[in-house]
């Protein structure tokens, strides 16, 4: 998951590639990690989009489909739930 969060891939093959049935791939993810696989994605799809915005100075236009969002309003809703801040206040000119 590590490798391939950016790529839109359903939970269901994460788990078909892990040789387990849905439920056993979340319960199991859950237990190792402390959340679950959807959670855990969309929060590593964010961390990667605020280090693009922030760190590499990348517009959140470009960023929102390249770590794994395909629409820019929930891609940005979601942003400001996590970090209290739209994409594009974070952004320096």
């Amino acid at each position: 998951m590590n490798r391939n969060f950016r790529f839109n891939v359903p939970l269901e093959r994460f788990a078909y590639l892990t040789g387990r049935s849905l439920s056993s791939f979340k319960r199991d993810f859950m237990q190792t990690f402390g959340t679950s696989p959807g959670l855990w994605l969309k929060k590593k799809r964010l961390d990667e989009a605020y280090f693009q915005i922030h760190q590499q100075h990348q517009r959140p236009s470009d960023v929102y489909l390249e770590v794994g969002f395909e629409d820019l309003s929930h891609f940005s809703f979601a942003f400001k739930k996590e970090f209290g801040k739209n994409p594009s206040e974070l952004r320096m000119p």
